[in-house]
C-alpha cells in the first residue's frame, strides 16, 4: 500500500477518543464531581483500583473499543457468588450476598479488614484480588518462573542475582514502555500460568475477559505512575546532588570579595524545568493485549460455549473494511432550551433520552445528537477465513467477522495469515431494521485484542518489496518480518561462511524430491529474490526484484510437489490451479457487502500474494484470456481495475512459480524448444527461468531414481538425506528471512563488465544464420534476470556486493533451464541423449573438466602437429595417457564431441573407428 493510499489510524493521534470540533464548549449538565486523584503507590492495597472502580467517571466505562463489559449496570443486589478455588476453578458456593461467606482461602478479605469488597457480577471474583494479583505479578515476575513450569529449571535451583532469568522482565518492559511513550503491553498468558500467585488470575481473565482487562488495565497505569513518579524524584535528586556539589566546591575555593564572586545559579527552577511525567502518564490509556494461550481453536470449532470468553483462532485475512467511526458517547442537545446532556455507550447502545431532562422544560422528544461535539473511536471489520491447511477434506472454509479497534486498525491486510486473540461475542439480528423485533439465531464475531502474525516455518517477507509501511506497525507484536535469535544469527553466519553453502541450501530444498539440482537451485534464487530498485533521475518506475520461475516439461517429474513444498514455506503464498482459476479470481472482482450491500472490491491470487509467492499450477491448461492478466502483474507488479464504477489499481508485488505440461502433455523431440512449451513470446519473455523438466529413458538414472523413491517408503530419511547433510526447514526458512532483510547487494564493476559479456553472447546465439529463429533468444528482459539472479546469489552468500562468480552462476541457471547446450543450432531440437537432467552435480562438473581437456588437448595437437583433422581414437588415448591418470571411455569423449559440435567449435565427419574431428575455432 502506497503512502498516499493509506488509511489515518489511531495510533496517530494523541488521547484515547478525538472529537470532530476542535472548539470545546462547557456542558450546560449538573457538574459531576471530582475524580479522586491518583496517588501513587496505591497499588499495593488496590485502593486505588477499587476507588476508581466504584465511581467510574464519564465515558470511563468506554476507555477501550474492544471491551464492551456490563459490569457497571450491575449492583450489589444482583450479584450472585460463585465460589472460585485456589486453582482457578468454580466450586460450589453460598449464595448468601455477604462478602462475609467467601472462601478465607481464596480472598484476601482478611487484609481488607472485613470491609464490603466489589465483585464481578454472578461470581465471588473480588476486584480488588483481581488487582492486588495483578500487581504482585508486574512487580515480582521473573523469568525462572517459566523455565521451572515448562520443566527446564528445578525449584530448589539457585541462580545467581545477575543471571538474565533473575531479571523482573515485566517491570523492565514497563520501563521500556515509559521510556518510549508506549501505551499497549503484550501480555504472555502462559507467564500468567506459571506465576504460582496468579493461577487463579490466568484462569479467570480466560472466563471473564470483558471485566478482568479493565482492572488490570487500570493496574497497568497505576505501576505506571509509581515508575513515572520514581523517575522524577531521581531526576530532582540529580539535580540536587549536582547542586550540593558545586556549592561544596565553592565554599572549599579561597575566599574571594563579595562583588566579584560568581553567581551562583538557584536550584529552584532547575527542579521546576524537571517534566512532569506523572501528569503525562495519567492523561494516558494503557492497556492490556493477552495472547499466548493455550490452545488455539479452530474457526470452526467455535462454539456457544465460547460466548463471551478468550479465545484464539488462526486464520487467513480475506478482506479489510475501511475506518468505521465508532461511537463512543453522544452528545444530546435540547431543540428548545438547548439544555446539553453526554450519554455513554451502554452494552453496545447509545439511550436516547425521550424528553429534556431539565427541570421546567421537560420537553418530549426535544434531544437532537451533534456529531461533533461526539466522541469516535476508530473501528475495523476484518473478514477472517479458515486457512486451507486447515480445512478438512471435501468441505468449504468457515469464515468469521473480527472486529478490531484503536491501535489494531490496519494492521494487517488481505492474504495475512494471523493469530488472534480475542473475544468472542454474539448479537442479536433484527428481523427488520425497523423493528426491535429479533431472530433466535445470534450473528457472531470475535472482537480482537490481539493480533500475532509469526509462523516458524514461513520465512518473513521481504522488507524491499513492501517498503516501510510495516515499520511503524507495532501494536499486538505484529510481526511481518520473522524475528531471528541471536542463536541463529550466529549459526546462520557459520553457514554462510561454508564453501558449500550453496549446495547445502538447494539440497534442503525439498529433500524429498530426487535430484533435479538445477531446479532447486534456480528456485532458491526465487526464495531469495533480488533486489528492489527505484530510479528517480529518469522518473522511471520501480525495477522488481521479484524472480519469475517456469516448470515445463513431462508428467511425473515432481513438478507439482515442488510447488507445494514452496507455497508451505514461502511467506503470503497463494496456490492455485489453472484449470480452476478465472481472471477476476487472479486478480480482483466485483461483489457485494453482506453488511452494506455496497459494491466492494474483493482480492484475487495475486493480490494475496503481495509479498510472497503464489504457485500456479497446471499453467498450460489456463485459458487466454485468463492468462492474458498476468502481462501486467509479472513486469509492472500492478493490477489495473476499472469495473462496476470502481477505478483503481492494486498492488501485485508476487513471485510467480509456475509448472505446465508441454503440447500433448509430453515432450516432442522432434519440436523445437518454442513449439513445445506453447505460450506467446510475451509471456514467455517474463520468466526468468524457463526449466524444462524432462524425462530421459536411462537404465542407471532410472534405477537411483526408483532406489530412492522405495528408500522413502521404508524410512522417514529418504537416501540421498541421510547420505548428505541437509538443514531443518525451520532453519531454512531464517536463512532466508535473514537474508531476505539484511542484504541487499549492489553490482560492482567486475560484475557489470561480466553482465555486459554474458548479455552480448547469448544475443549473439540467437542470431546465429543455422537457427532459422527455432532458437529462445535472449532479449533485454534476460539481462534484468541475470541481474535479478546474480543479486539473488550474492544474497544467498550474504554478501552486501555482486562479483563476477554471481553472475557466472546465473548465466550458467538460464542457459541450463532452457537446455542450451543440448540445443542444435540448425535446427532447433533438443538431442535427448546429450541431457543431463539424471546426472548429479559431480558428473556434470566432470563432463565441464572432459570438456575443457578436449579442448586443450585439439588445440595442442593442433599446434604442434599442423593438422587440420584429428581421429577421435587419438583423441582418446592422448586423454587416456594424460597427467590426470584414469581411464577415459570412447562413449563419454564422443558424447562431450558432439556437445561442442553443437556449441559450434568442433566438426565431426565419418563413422565409427574413420570418425573425425576437426577444430573450428581456437589456436591453430
Amino acid at each position: 500500500m502506497d503512502e498516499d493510499e493509506t488509511t489515518p489510524r489511531a495510533t496517530r493521534r494523541s488521547g484515547a477518543h478525538g472529537e470532530s470540533s476542535p472548539i470545546r464548549y462547557d456542558s450546560s449538565a449538573p457538574p459531576t464531581p471530582a475524580p479522586l486523584p491518583e496517588v501513587p503507590g496505591s497499588s499495593s492495597s488496590a485502593l486505588f483500583v477499587r476507588e476508581a472502580l466504584s465511581e467510574p467517571r464519564s465515558g470511563a466505562r468506554t476507555t477501550r473499543g474492544d471491551i464492551h463489559s456490563d459490569f457497571w449496570g450491575s449492583n450489589a443486589e444482583r450479584r450472585r457468588r460463585m465460589m472460585v478455588g485456589a486453582d482457578g476453578m468454580p466450586v460450589p458456593g453460598s449464595e448468601a450476598p455477604t462478602f462475609s461467606n467467601m472462601d478465607p482461602g481464596t480472598s484476601d478479605a482478611d487484609a481488607l479488614g472485613g470491609r464490603d469488597n466489589m465483585v464481578v457480577w454472578g461470581t465471588n471474583i473480588s476486584l480488588a484480588d483481581t488487582a492486588y494479583a495483578f500487581n504482585d505479578f508486574l512487580r515480582n515476575f521473573q523469568r525462572r518462573y517459566r523455565l521451572i513450569k515448562e520443566g527446564e529449571l528445578r525449584a530448589e535451583e539457585v541462580l545467581p542475582e545477575d543471571d538474565p532469568a533473575m531479571q523482573k522482565e515485566y517491570m523492565d518492559m514497563l520501563r521500556m514502555m515509559l521510556e518510549f511513550g508506549v501505551t499497549a503491553l503484550n501480555l504472555d498468558m502462559r507467564n500468567l500460568k506459571a506465576y504460582p500467585p496468579t493461577m487463579k488470575l490466568w484462569y479467570q481473565l480466560q472466563q471473564f475477559p470483558e471485566e478482568i482487562i479493565p482492572i488490570v488495565d487500570t493496574v497497568i497505569k497505576d505501576v505506571m505512575i509509581d515508575l513515572a513518579g520514581l523517575k522524577m524524584h531521581e531526576e530532582r535528586q540529580r539535580i540536587l546532588a549536582m547542586h550540593n556539589a558545586r556549592e561544596q566546591r565553592e565554599s572549599s575555593a579561597m575566599p574571594v570579595p563579595s562583588s566579584d564572586a560568581p553567581d551562583t545559579p538557584a536550584v529552584g527552577p532547575a527542579l521546576a524545568a524537571v517534566p512532569d511525567v506523572v501528569s503525562e502518564v495519567s492523561d494516558k490509556r494503557y492497556m492490556v493485549r493477552p495472547f499466548g494461550l493455550d490452545h488455539t481453536i479452530n474457526l470452526r470449532e467455535l462454539n456457544p460455549g465460547d460466548m463471551d470468553k478468550l479465545v484464539s483462532v488462526k486464520g487467513l485475512v480475506i478482506r479489510t473494511t475501511p475506518i468505521i467511526p465508532d461511537m463512543k458517547n453522544a452528545f444530546f442537545k435540547c431543540a428548545v432550551c438547548n439544555h446539553a446532556i453526554v450519554v455513554d455507550l451502554d452494552r453496545g447502545k447509545i439511550a436516547e433520552p425521550t424528553a429534556c431532562p431539565r427541570p421546567g422544560c421537560n420537553s418530549p422528544n426535544a434531544m437532537q445528537i451533534v456529531h461533533n461535539r461526539s466522541a469516535f473511536s476508530d473501528k475495523q471489520v476484518i473478514k477472517l477465513q479458515e486457512t486451507p491447511d486447515s480445512v478438512p477434506d471435501g468441505q468449504t472454509p468457515h469464515s468469521v467477522s473480527l472486529c478490531v479497534y484503536d491501535e489494531l486498525v490496519d494492521v494487517c491486510k488481505a492474504g495475512d495469515r494471523v493469530e488472534i486473540t480475542g473475544i468472542f461475542k454474539s448479537n442479536a439480528v433484527r428481523v427488520n431494521p425497523r423493528m426491535r423485533t429479533v431472530k433466535n439465531i445470534f450473528k457472531t464475531y470475535v472482537d480482537g485484542v490481539h493480533i500475532q502474525k509469526v509462523d516458524k516455518r514461513r520465512m518473513g517477507i521481504d522488507t524491499s518489496t513492501m517498503e516501510e509501511e510495516l515499520a511503524n506497525q507495532v501494536a499486538g507484536e505484529v510481526r511481518e518480518v520473522r524475528k531471528i535469535s541471536e542463536e541463529e544469527e550466529a549459526r546462520i553466519k557459520a553457514t554462510a561462511a561454508r564453501p558449500d553453502v550453496y549446495d547445502l541450501l538447494s539440497r534442503s530444498l525439498a529433500p524429498s524430491i530426487y535430484e533435479m539440482d538445477d531446479v532447486k537451485k534456480g528456485i532458491l534464487l526465487q526464495l531469495f529474490g533480488g533486489t528492489n530498485k527505484s530510479f528517480e533521475k529518469g522518473g522511471s518506475p520501480k525495477y522488481r526484484g521479484d524472480i519469475n520461475v517456469l516448470l515445463c516439461g513431462d508428467p511425473s517429474t515432481a513438478k507439482s510437489q515442488l510447488l507445494q513444498y514452496v507455497h508451505k514455506i514461502a511467506p503470503r503464498g497463494v496456490y492455485t490451479s489453472g484449470k480452476g482459476s478465472s481472471a477476476v479470481g487472479l486478480t480482483a472482482y466485483v461483489t457485494r457487502d453482506p453488511e452494506t450491500r455496497q459494491l466492494v472490491l474483493e482480492s484475487g491470487a495475486l493480490v494475496l500474494s503481495d509479498g510472497g509467492v503464489c504457485c500456479i499450477d497446471e499453467f498450460d491448461k489456463m485459458s487466454e484470456s485468463t492468462r492474458s492478466v498476468l502481462h501486467e502483474v509479472m513486469e509492472q507488479q500492478t493490477v489495473s481495475i476499472a469495473k462496476a464504477g470502481i477505478i483503481t489499481t492494486l498492488n501485485a508485488r508476487t513471485s510467480i512459480l509456475a509448472s505446465a505440461n508441454p503440447i500433448g502433455s509430453k515432450y516432442n523431440p522432434n519440436l523445437p524448444v518454442p513449439a513445445n512449451i506453447d505460450l506467446p513470446p510475451t509471456l514467455l519473455s517474463r520468466f526468468d527461468l524457463v526449466y524444462l523438466v524432462l524425462d530421459r529413458i536411462d537404465e542407471a538414472s532410472d534405477r537411483r531414481l526408483a532406489r530412492h523413491m522405495v528408500s522413502m517408503y521404508l524410512e522417514d530419511t529418504p537416501e540421498n538425506a541421510s547420505a548428505l547433510e541437509i538443514v531443518p526447514v525451520e532453519f531454512l526458512t531464517a536463512y532466508i528471512s535473514y537474508a531476505r532483510q539484511h542484504i541487499q547487494p549492489r553490482l560492482t564493476e567486475p560484475a557489470s563488465i561480466a553482465l555486459v559479456d554474458a548479455y552480448v553472447a547469448m544475443r549473439a546465439l540467437g542470431a546465429d544464420v543455422r537457427s532459422a529463429e527455432r532458437r529462445i533468444t535472449a532479449t533485454t528482459r534476460q539481462l534484468e534476470s541475470m541481474v535479478r539472479l546474480s543479486e539473488a546469489h550474492a544474497k544467498m552468500r550474504l554478501s552486501p556486493i555482486v562479483e563476477a562468480s554471481d553472475v557466472e552462476e546465473a548465466v550458467r541457471l538460464i542457459k541450463s533451464a532452457i537446455k542450451q547446450a543440448a540445443t542444435d543450432a540448425r535446427t532447433g531440437l533438443i538431442d535427448m541423449g546429450l541431457l543431463t537432467e539424471g546426472g548429479s552435480a559431480l558428473e556434470r562438473r566432470r563432463k565441464g573438466d572432459l570438456k575443457a581437456a578436449v579442448l586443450g588437448l585439439l588445440d595442442d595437437m593442433l599446434r604442434g602437429g599442423a593438422v587440420g583433422v584429428v581421429r577421435v581414437a587419438d583423441v582418446v588415448r592422448r586423454l587416456s595417457e594424460g597427467e590426470s591418470g584414469g581411464s577415459v571411455e570412447g562413449q563419454e569423449v564422443l558424447e562431450v564431441l558432439r556437445a561442442l559440435e553443437l556449441e559450434g567449435q568442433v566438426q565431426l565427419a565419418g563413422e565409427g573407428a574413420r570418425r573425425t574431428v576437426r577444430r573450428l575455432t581456437g589456436v591453430v
